[in-house]
């Protein structure tokens, strides 16, 4: 007889010496037990075998029999809904599945019924972070920072959420106290740089990305940002020498052909630009500033040259773009001047 079996009959057992006692019926061997005794021996006894369902979903999850481990752990919190480390489970399950919205419920419950576990609070963050549910996230990394005050990734990852909710005070705040933790860390530098890159202020974000290339080598995710930091301070040459290193290594990255052909409109160099803008289209033909730099790029030529045809091509490249990006009225002046 298997544990579960054994346990299951155990409990139908004493549920129904529960309704009998409850009926009326008299015990012959001595003093009856108080239903509030049965009751509580029957809730002690579905303890046990929710524990017993626990220690056999460990198992099946040693040996990946994960939707098994999972039918157990469901057993276990419908016995014991207060059994926190079997929805402790669950969410690692679910979060190894990438079913995050399960996941996050689990945790969720496990740190309702147990609010001093760093681990669920940390992992709560993790997967509404994947959900994009930044608001829930920044909570359940915060709640683990107060925990483990010590933890790196927890301080980092709340900073990270914060700029997702464009709460940049607070992102710094954590940001500084990650850099404490692990001075050497080029992503909390890279941080730094998008948070300073958001409030404008292009002087910090330019040196918090150099120091990010400094920890982490020449990394395209933050040459590009820095990239498109110098282009905002007008050192033109600077972005283009940076990007076509990025391109050299990285042949398809539009973002990097999108920010060089703007680079080269600057430095008056248009048909180098339209190739460049071309290249992005054909990477993501969805990309409105790559459509729009080219109808810009088109438009100078054709004036340049009195070309229709590539006046023609530029209104079309301009048309794409409002469609992607409705609200650009700048651009939607300039193509009914041009029409």
């Amino acid at each position: 007889m298997t544990l579960k079996t054994s346990g299951h009959k155990r409990w139908i057992l004493l549920t129904a010496a529960v309704l009998l006692t409850a009926g009326g019926c008299v015990n012959p061997f001595g003093k009856q037990p108080t239903e509030a005794q049965l009751i509580a021996e029957q809730l002690e006894e579905q303890k046990e075998l929710a524990v017993s369902l626990y220690v056999d979903a460990l198992m099946l999850n040693e040996i990946d029999a994960h939707q098994d481990a999972l039918k157990k752990l469901e057993l276990a919190t419908e016995l014991n809904p207060q059994f926190a480390l079997a929805y402790s489970m669950k969410g690692d399950i679910y979060q190894k599945q990438q079913n995050y919205p399960k996941s996050a419920e689990a945790y969720e419950r496990a740190t309702e019924l147990d609010p001093w576990s760093f681990k669920d609070f940390f992992n709560l963050g993790k997967v509404t972070e994947a959900m994009k549910e930044f608001a829930r996230a920044v909570k359940a990394y915060t709640n683990a920072c107060k925990l483990d005050p010590s933890h790196y990734e927890s301080h980092y990852k709340a900073a990270r959420c914060y700029y997702e909710l464009k709460e940049y005070e607070p992102s710094l705040e954590y940001a500084n106290k990650a850099k404490t933790l692990n001075p050497s860390s080029g992503e909390v530098e890279a941080l730094f740089g998008d948070v300073f890159e958001a409030q404008k202020n292009h002087a910090e974000a330019i040196d918090s990305y150099r120091r990010a290339l400094e920890l982490k080598g020449n990394d395209p995710n933050i040459m590009v940002p820095l990239a498109v930091c110098y282009l905002r301070t007008g050192r033109f040459t600077a972005a283009r020498e940076l990007l076509s290193y990025v391109i050299a290594r990285d042949p398809k990255n539009g973002p990097a052909y999108q920010y060089i052909g703007y680079a080269q409109l600057k430095l008056k160099e248009t048909d180098a630009a339209i190739e460049s803008y071309k290249k992005s289209v054909q990477i993501n033909d969805n990309d409105w500033m790559a459509h729009k730099g080219l109808g810009v790029a088109y438009m100078l030529l054709a004036i340049k040259n009195n070309d229709e045809k590539l006046k023609a091509l530029a209104v079309e490249h301009w048309t794409v773009s409002l469609l992607l990006k409705p609200d650009q009225p700048e651009l939607q002046a300039l193509m009914e001047k041009h029409k």
